[in-house]
């Protein structure tokens, strides 16, 4: 951040403390931080652990988060605001981007649910400041790494069409054991929801959908054997943006070997329930543990004839581990997630765009060189 802002962040969790810690820590002006929940004491926690964990002077406020009847206080924050980070659930999207876009704040969210996404491209397409969406790490970070390096493809080797572009990203633990072979290190109901929602694809260079966990198959990244599998939302809106481009173009999530077999087991168990997340959800917390630490494998690749006919591929591994900002260590989840969201802010505060910016549109060498998302992924 160049010059002094006030930034609004809905949420007290994990990523909501990243992102606060983050903006704290790394800006060029530190910024006043507002810190929003419903349960306003999570708010103070976060709020006091930020400024002990910070080494600059920064001022930083909780407030109870209404999204349903906005309080007098809640209203004078807004008001007062210049942009908001959602770090709330993705169900709730759809209500903290209305806020954003009453009071005529920059926005940026980190969903990976594809229906509140859609909601607030119809409602904001016309507003008067800029949101972004998706801008996590997946989706998010792997998208725009994925549409640098289908670019990249296409410059160097003189065509516009490739057979096919893999993005993979894991949050894992460094240890798995049986049956499950997982730790959680982030949402359950995320990892829950995006087991069993369909998956936009591209097949035969048409967008389509194709179910969650139906094409496993298996990876070799820097010498360590991983599962992969079809998971919902990660391909951000890359599959409208490349379509007639990419032949074959999807999103899967990286496991520990033998996890996905343990899933589909308790989703047979399942498969007559009108709510198969929530069942989902509620076996994962009952057996697999919250496990602090964690890293983040990412791989993106893309194959194609070069203009020559000869068949070439180019592919980007990153391995990210836990990371010391300012007085406390913050998870790889936290930093992989909250960067990409704090660079989109900056993007917008600076350049200030109108409307609604999706993952393909924004500049990618710019965005994965910038100064936070660089501190955390490295240089490209």
């Amino acid at each position: 951040m160049k010059k002094h802002y006030n930034i609004i962040i809905a949420g007290a969790g994990g990523i909501a403390e990243a992102a606060g810690l983050l903006l704290a820590e790394w800006s060029s002006v530190t910024p006043t931080i507002f810190i929003g929940d419903r349960d306003v004491s999570k708010a103070e926690k976060v709020a006091q652990w930020i400024m002990e964990g910070t080494t600059k002077p920064c001022k930083v406020t909780a407030f109870n988060l209404n999204l349903t009847e906005p309080s007098d206080g809640l209203k004078h924050i807004l008001k007062e605001g210049d942009a908001l980070l959602d770090c709330l659930p993705g169900s709730l999207a759809p209500k903290t981007a209305g806020l954003a876009n009453q009071y005529h704040l920059y926005y940026a969210n980190l969903t990976e649910y594809v229906e509140e996404t859609n909601s607030i491209i119809n409602m904001a397409k016309d507003a008067k400041t800029g949101f972004v969406l998706q801008t996590g790490l997946a989706p998010g970070y792997i998208n725009v790494l994925g549409n640098y390096l289908y670019q990249e493809f296409c410059n160097t080797h003189g065509v516009t069409q490739v057979d096919s572009l893999e993005l993979k990203v894991g949050a894992l633990t460094n240890h798995a054991v049986a049956p499950h072979f997982y730790g959680f290190t982030w949402s359950p109901i995320g990892v829950a929801t995006e087991y069993v929602k369909d998956c936009v694809v591209i097949r035969d260079y048409k967008k389509t959908t194709r179910p969650a966990l139906s094409e496993r198959g298996e990876i070799l990244i820097d010498g360590l054997a991983y599962e992969d599998d079809l998971t919902s939302g990660g391909a951000a809106n890359l599959p409208d943006a490349l379509s007639g481009q990419v032949k074959q173009l999807d999103y899967k999530t990286l496991r520990h070997p033998g996890h996905y077999a343990w899933v589909e087991q308790q989703l047979e168990h399942l498969k007559d329930s009108k709510d198969p997340a929530s069942g989902l959800q509620k076996i994962m917390q009952d057996q697999i543990p919250h496990i602090e630490d964690d890293h983040i494998v990412i791989y993106a690749a893309v194959q194609g004839k070069d203009a020559q006919g000869i068949l070439r591929r180019q592919e980007i591994s990153k391995k990210i581990k836990p990371q010391l900002v300012g007085k406390h260590t913050l998870r790889a989840i936290q930093t992989t997630t909250a960067t990409p969201l704090i660079q989109a802010i900056q993007w917008l505060l600076e350049t200030k765009p109108k409307g609604i910016t999706l993952q393909s549109n924004i500049d990618a060498k710019a965005f994965l060189n910038g100064r936070f998302v660089k501190a955390v992924y490295g240089k490209i």
